[in-house]
């Protein structure tokens, strides 16, 4: 017997098994009226009145029905109900331009665009043959009375949701996740992290970003309670975990730095202290920061590599039990790691370095872009972009974005590398290496610092500091401090806007 897999099997079994149990804690501070406290038949009957009110809207099956909005209930609900009708969500960045949002939902072919009310006036120029705000509109889109339209041939392979790169150097492409991608990364998550019905899972992920990296379906699935929180800030983390119980949340470095950051000012016991297991993402932390996270928070650190491509679960690092004598260090550098494949992923590395993946939670292709989906799936696999290595044990080790190795007088140096380097100096709180052009080295190793809040550290003693820890051709050769660096909504830093200030006028341009 063969029954596709749909995303509707997440909130069905939720309403099903755990009909009564509060599934959503909508967050309470934001523009729209707040959604409260849903248990999952609750958040069922409100996702089966979006699919009758987009049935009345004439929404056919396979349309797309796009969505700007920070994290929030209806967000959440339009992941688990627009899709398991059949249709097509496209959860969009928030921070985008108002061009890029338009170019979003013009080349999506979006029929019905949902709006945050905090971002009405700044996109009030862009429109789809529906136009509604997340507040009040949206609650007179639904049609609690009528029964919606089935999907009339549940099929794995059709598209769920399409979710635009960041585009930080060109055009967004459309990424296109199959119900069938969706439902294989789900479940391959909650099994590697063991989620169950008596964890509360914490939102400080955007929900956009891979449609929350498919957890909200996870989490539905399995009965964990969600728990919506709008805008990251380290200290309201911490009072989250302690009022909700929180046992899982997900994110880049950048969140839990902030959280450690908050942590040093907070009054009493850290809560969640050997409760909480956070996942972890986006761009490789150092290794004092993952020895942070363990002693300071008591928090379990979990590492996964993926893409949004691959929606996004390639690998994941979590602490073993071999690792539970290990003194902190050692511990800390074993989960520096990506990981090794998840269940029903495999991983090549290329002649030229390039990370290689195989496996259902690949994408379909790019959105309206064949050349793009050839080159990304060209003999078979994913070319991920990124360099790495892979040892006998099956962990991969990402040494850098391709784009982003440094060639300094010959060499190939990997900024990874370089950034842990200057990261484990006590002074520094935030760090990006580049390489800027030079006559000498053609490319030179660069260090773009922010230094911890009431912290001191001249270039020199930066530079000292990685004496002994890299190879001298690695070490930096300049050091610059900022107040902050430039990242996306995900947490990555932008290092092409770093480099924009020392390539303007360079007669060669880096990659």
């Amino acid at each position: 017997m063969r029954v596709p897999l749909t995303t509707r099997d997440f909130l069905d079994r939720a309403e099903l098994v755990y009909g009564d149990r509060v599934g959503i804690v909508d967050e309470p501070d934001q523009p729209a009226p707040s959604l409260g406290d849903l248990t999952y038949r609750e958040v069922a009957r409100r996702g089966r009145a979006l699919q009758a009110g987009l049935d009345a809207l004439g929404v056919g099956q396979g349309e797309r029905v796009a969505i700007v909005s920070h994290n929030a209930g209806r967000l959440l609900e339009c992941l688990l109900a627009v899709p398991s009708s059949g249709r097509v969500a496209v959860p969009i960045n928030f921070r985008l331009s108002p061009e890029e949002v338009g170019y979003i939902v013009g080349h999506c072919g979006a029929k019905v665009l949902l709006v945050d009310p905090e971002l009405e006036t700044s996109l009030k120029g862009v429109q789809a043959d529906h136009r509604f705000s997340t507040g009040e509109e949206y609650e007179q889109l639904l049609r609690p009375d009528t029964e919606p339209v089935p999907w009339a041939e549940p099929d794995e392979d059709a598209t769920a949701t399409i979710n635009y790169t960041s585009g930080t150097t060109a055009r967004p492409k459309g990424v296109q996740m199959t119900h069938r991608n969706e439902w294989v990364n789900a479940v391959t998550f909650a099994m590697h992290m063991q989620v169950s019905d008596r964890d509360v899972y914490l939102h400080t992920l955007p929900m956009f970003h891979c449609n929350g990296w498919g957890l909200p379906y996870s989490m539905a699935g399995l009965g964990a309670r969600q728990v919506v929180l709008r805008k990251v800030d380290g200290a309201e983390i911490l009072r989250r975990v302690e009022q909700h119980g929180v046992t899982v949340m997900a994110g880049a470095p950048a969140v839990w730095n902030a959280v450690l950051d908050a942590a040093a000012e907070w009054d009493g016991e850290v809560p969640g202290r050997d409760r909480v297991r956070i996942i972890v993402a986006g761009a490789p932390p150092p290794s004092r920061t993952i020895a942070r996270v363990e002693a300071e928070l008591g928090w379990e650190f979990n590492q996964i590599y993926g893409l949004t491509e691959t929606a996004p679960l390639l690998t994941i690092n979590r602490p073993r039990a071999e690792y539970d004598e290990l003194e902190p260090e050692e511990r800390a550098k074993r989960l520096s790691r990506a990981g090794v494949p998840a269940l029903g992923t495999r991983l090549a590395v290329s002649d030229s370095g390039e990370v290689l993946a195989q496996g259902n939670t690949v994408l379909a292709g790019y959105w309206e872009n064949p050349d793009a989906s050839g080159e990304a799936l060209e003999g078979g696999w994913f070319h991920t972009g990124d360099g790495g290595t892979l040892d006998d044990g099956g962990y991969l080790t990402i040494s850098d974005r391709k784009k982003d190795v440094i060639i300094t007088g010959g060499e190939n140096v990997s900024s990874i590398e370089v950034e842990d380097a200057v990261f484990s100096h006590p002074a520094v709180a935030e760090v990006a290496v580049i390489g800027v052009p030079d006559d000498k080295w053609g490319e030179m190793v660069t260090a773009i610092v922010v230094l911890a809040e009431g912290q001191q550290a001249t270039a020199e003693e930066i530079v000292a500091h990685c004496r002994g820890r890299i190879a001298g051709y690695k070490i930096p050769k300049r050091v610059e401090f900022r107040d902050e660096l430039a990242r996306t909504a995900t947490g990555k830093i932008q290092k092409f806007k770093l480099r924009e200030a020392f390539w303007t006028d360079a007669e060669r341009q880096v990659n």
